[in-house]
């Protein structure tokens, strides 16, 4: 399934029902500051103004087009300066030790195997400076509306893959790729990665986890180019 061409055809109707941050959000950033932030998967650039109004420069990334359009009409229209990216979250287009700050929410899970998601961590720990931090969110199997749809083999270790349709106004659905993680799972893949777990937490049926580059995280996952 094609993450991009998926998000491009529901674009416009998805950031109209993005409006708000999400608080999860919101507590990480109190308190926070850079000179740079990311926001991985920024869509219309909710979280992405979140992170204008703590850093001297904040950009936000997205695989799709169409987000990015809607994100720099948000920005035009609420009078916030951020770059907006077109980029890939298992391949960021930015060097090492670019931001101190930076979010990845709500974007992880739509990564279509273990090995890319693994890898766009490893990339968000090399974009990161030593002492920058983030917040890395994704779907869990503890969301109410996973509770009864896990496949046989799905456990308190295994996450699972799922479609998740989105309706448009006409009626039409589009199906969105999940991979819907247990708990243990998303911190297994997080250690497996250039990233140190700072907290974990489940919160509407979402993992959080603030995370930092473990050791030289830029060294360890290669190197990328702005």
């Amino acid at each position: 399934m094609d993450v991009q061409a998926t998000y491009d055809r529901i674009a416009a109707h998805f950031a109209k029902t993005r409006e708000y941050a999400w608080p999860e959000v919101e507590s990480f950033l109190d308190g926070r500051r850079a000179d740079r932030a990311l926001d991985v998967g920024c869509g219309n650039g909710r979280h992405t103004e979140l992170l204008a109004a703590r850093a001297d420069a904040a950009v936000g990334v997205d695989v799709s087009r169409e987000l990015l359009r809607e994100a720099v009409a948000r920005a035009t229209e609420r009078g916030f300066d951020a770059a907006f990216v077109h980029g890939d979250a298992a391949a960021l287009p930015f060097a090492d030790r670019s931001f101190g700050l930076a979010t990845y929410v709500a974007t992880l899970h739509h990564l279509p195997s273990r090995e890319a998601r693994v890898r766009s961590l490893d990339e968000l720990a090399r974009v990161l400076e030593p002492e920058g931090a983030a917040l890395v969110s994704a779907w869990s199997t503890a969301h109410d509306r996973f509770a009864e749809a896990a496949p046989a083999g799905a456990d308190a270790e295994t996450g699972f893959d799922t479609t998740v349709d989105w309706t448009l106004p006409g009626g039409e659905t589009v199906p969105r790729f999940y991979h819907i993680y247990a708990p243990a799972e998303f911190e297994a893949d997080v250690a497996a990665s250039g990233l140190e777990l700072a907290s974990l937490e489940l919160s509407s049926g979402n993992c959080y986890a603030v995370v930092t580059p473990a050791g030289d995280g830029a060294d360890a996952a290669g190197n990328g180019e702005e």
